[in-house]
């Protein structure tokens, strides 16, 4: 006697339509397309209120940077608070500074600038178009001519400067960024304990591993970046000084600041130098710029990264680029600096939940204990040997 299908196994039951190779494809879709607006919903969310998020990474990103002097200070004897409290303060006054250096120093002659790179740019094309290089005239000008709209523009002198103070409000943000800055030295192990809360047994030493990775990955990133640009400042901006090119200061400027941009930043820095040099020297002093920052770039790549950064940007160059796109289109400059550590980071922790990266967290940096870390410490292994001797007892009985 046939048996009577079941509501589960009738021919219009949901089961039957997600079952099979198809149907699995189905479901593994849908969890891509909510995780996809689930991160688009967050992105969206988190772009309103860049005047908290902005400052808030770059005080993580500079307490991970710092966070071994202050440990350093600790283990020399001072006591927490006074090692914090000079840490910070020391850290606070050199960013301060030399935001507000950077941001005078290029606002003072950005009409110069602009000016001199247009007519650097108008020259080379000059020399290109009586050169016998096939060239394509109407679309170099209609290139030319958004570059010249986008540096004449009114968001291009002021906007693109203030969104190096990391807000559109610079004090606002500044401010909130020391507050945040001050509270992840002082109090660093205490917040990321909070987010622990909720993670136990194996979840638990990945998310700590995750987290001593992201430190390890920002502190050495802002600190092999810095380097790495003060070198690229240092020694093309004395090649223009030497070589009597106009506005070589705010140039060796917008160097240092273009090399926190991987790939294009200090590129693109040294073009307009180039294009200037050609204007007031000439062709020959442009050709020596040129062949300067070409030379930089080597040691930079073959030298300076492996050495000063190590394993820290251990990223293919595509996705590099592809993080830098995506992050100037979200959030312009600011954007364009971030997006690199923070894609370091995303993989760094990516690594450890695939299992890639089992190391101990106790081997690499981490934000700086509070006063009462060592404490805390305490009792949570007096509470474990408390519950072993519980157990014990239970045994026992």
């Amino acid at each position: 006697m046939p048996r009577t299908p079941t509501p589960q196994q009738g021919a219009d039951s949901p089961q039957r339509y997600w079952s099979g190779t198809l149907g699995h494809a189905g479901q593994r879709s849908a969890q891509i397309l909510l995780v996809l607006i689930l991160a688009a919903v967050t992105v969206y969310g988190l772009l309103q209120i860049t005047l908290v998020v902005i400052p808030v990474l770059l005080a993580l990103i500079l307490a991970a940077a710092i966070a071994p002097f202050v440990n350093w200070l600790r283990r020399k004897g001072w006591p927490s608070a006074l090692a914090t409290g000079v840490s910070f303060l020391l850290l606070l006054a050199a960013f301060g500074g030399l935001i507000t250096g950077i941001i005078f120093a290029i606002r003072s002659e950005w009409s110069s600038l602009v000016d001199q790179a247009v007519e650097g740019f108008n020259e080379l094309y000059r020399l290109l178009k009586d050169s016998p290089i096939p060239m394509d005239s109407d679309t170099i000008e209609n290139a030319r001519d958004a570059a010249i709209g986008f540096a004449t523009s009114s968001t291009a002198g002021s906007g693109a400067l203030a969104g190096i103070g990391a807000a559109t409000n610079f004090v606002t943000g500044f401010l909130l960024m020391a507050v945040v800055l001050f509270y992840f030295l002082k109090d660093g192990d205490k917040i990321w304990a909070f987010f622990l809360r909720w993670f136990h047994g194996e979840r638990l030493e990945k998310a700590r591993l995750s987290g001593a990775r992201a430190m390890e990955v920002l502190g050495g990133y802002v600190r092999g970046t810095a380097i790495v640009a003060a070198v690229d400042s240092i020694c093309i901006g004395a090649a223009l000084f030497i070589l009597q090119v106009p506005l070589a200061l705010p140039l060796s400027v917008i160097i240092f600041v273009g090399s926190f941009i991987p790939l294009v930043g200090a590129t693109a820095a040294g073009v307009l130098a180039a294009l200037i040099a050609l204007v007031a020297n000439g062709p020959l002093v442009a050709l020596i710029v040129v062949i300067v920052i070409i030379a930089v770039n080597q040691l930079e790549g073959n030298f300076l990264q492996p050495v000063v950064m190590g394993r820290t940007l251990s990223i293919h160059a595509l996705v590099i680029l592809l993080a830098l796109t995506a992050g100037t289109i979200l959030a312009g400059i600011v954007g364009a600096i971030l997006s690199v550590p923070i894609a370091a980071v995303s993989w760094a922790i990516i690594k450890v939940w695939t299992g890639e990266d089992d190391g101990d967290p106790d081997d690499v940096a981490e934000l700086p204990e509070s006063e009462d870390s060592e404490a805390a410490d305490a009792a949570s292994g007096a509470a474990g040997t408390r519950s072993g001797d519980a157990g014990a007892g239970e045994g026992k009985a």
